[in-house]
């Protein structure tokens, strides 16, 4: 097999970084190398590079710059959101309502307030993942404090109605927030038309590098710190500022406000293709999360009758990375929360892929994995023991 066929199709796990990023990201490590809070030349170019990413990163969600905090990622954007919002507004409330195909930092998040007194209630989704919104109005009340509810879920493409979420939120006065780190770059966030109080952003998943995110936290909401320091990012998240990673992931994100509509259109066509082939070419595999309302590049296909990690390693040895599942959670051999939130059984969650277009697919890669695949599927088949006859 040469080079070019192989495929990696794990982008909802790890993206390259953008060149353009990078070089943005190494004029900040070897040029405008100054700490923001210095006096001085070198600091101020950091401080105006600071104000400069906060234009860019509130650019593609429509926020104002001042409701931008920057952190290490994802991760951190939910513990603070999660916990420090929670903290500040104990008094609404004691209840705390997530959705039941939340990624798992904020499953693990919520377990941790479960421990500190909040009761946390999981409104449960569809067969496509999309949360029953009747369901979360009688779970929403006046002691609840928040409510979250991701954006996109990235293991399955569902997007989710965040807006009509919120309003159920808003009108038992409980806060409101949304993890769209799925959904960075792949399409249109609006944090004025969702009216979410707080929003979760990530770098990486628009071509930045790791160890860098954000959060959105809108006028007016405020939050209690969970890092004590030098009171930097406005008193929200103290120590200083990662200036790189920063404008790097800035850099992103202007890319993608300028690009996104274009790439993902052409995303969308590959994912529509895969989708269609492989249902075509092997029978007894079915189509994961919503059908059509589901992120550009997101494809999550189940066979029946084998595991996912057979599936996984054998694509590897044909030059296709792809997974089984959501990366932060692939420690653990239990299947899929979220598919199980979505009815299905054991077995059948074990048998579901993952892929995540990116940039660097195209459709020669998208005719190679549908031509791979039926005989990887006939082979594993053949030895597993669930397998009917006329299927061997």
């Amino acid at each position: 097999m040469s080079d070019n066929l192989k495929a990696y199709m794990d982008n909802g796990a790890g993206k390259p970084v953008d060149p353009r990023v990078l070089d943005e990201m190494n004029l900040y490590h070897t040029e405008f190398y100054g700490n923001p809070a210095s006096f001085h030349s070198k600091g101020f170019e950091a401080l105006t590079a600071l104000k400069t990413a906060r234009e860019r990163v509130s650019s593609l969600i429509n926020a104002d710059p001042k409701e931008i905090i920057f952190t290490s990622g994802s991760t951190e954007a939910n513990n603070l959101a999660l916990i420090g919002g929670v903290r500040r507004y104990k008094k609404r409330g004691t209840k705390v309502v997530i959705s039941a195909v939340e990624h798992i930092s904020v499953i693990n998040i919520t377990k941790k307030l479960t421990r500190e007194g909040f009761t946390v209630q999981l409104c449960p989704v569809d067969e496509h993942g999309v949360i029953k919104l009747s369901e979360l109005e009688k779970l929403v009340d006046d002691d609840t404090v928040m409510v979250s509810i991701m954006t996109a879920n990235g293991e399955i493409g569902t997007i989710q109605p965040i807006k009509e979420a919120a309003e159920i939120a808003h009108s038992h006065e409980a806060l409101f927030h949304t993890d769209a780190t799925a959904a960075m770059g792949q399409i249109d966030l609006d944090v004025r038309h969702s009216d979410v109080d707080y929003m979760t952003l990530s770098s990486n998943d628009m071509y930045g590098p790791r160890g860098v995110g954000a959060l959105y936290i809108k006028i007016g909401i405020r939050i209690t710190p969970l890092m004590i320091g030098g009171g930097q990012e406005q008193g929200v998240r103290s120590g200083t500022e990662n200036v790189a990673g920063i404008m790097a992931m800035s850099k992103a994100a202007e890319i993608a406000q300028e690009e996104m509509a274009e790439e993902s259109g052409r995303l969308s066509e590959l994912r529509d293709a895969l989708i269609k082939g492989l249902l075509e070419v092997i029978p007894e595999s079915y189509l994961n999360g919503h059908p059509m309302n589901r992120l550009p590049n997101n494809a999550n296909i189940r066979y029946s009758f084998i595991e996912g990690e057979a599936l996984i390693m054998s694509l590897d040895d044909v030059g296709v990375q792809l997974s089984s599942g959501s990366a932060c959670a692939a420690k653990t051999l239990e299947p899929s929360h979220t598919l199980l939130a979505c009815g299905l059984k054991h077995e059948e969650a074990h048998g579901s892929l993952v892929f995540t277009l990116g940039k660097n697919n195209n459709r020669r890669q998208v005719d190679y994995v549908i031509q791979e695949m039926p005989g990887i599927v006939h082979r594993l088949r053949a030895m597993s023991p669930l397998t009917p006859e006329e299927l061997r």
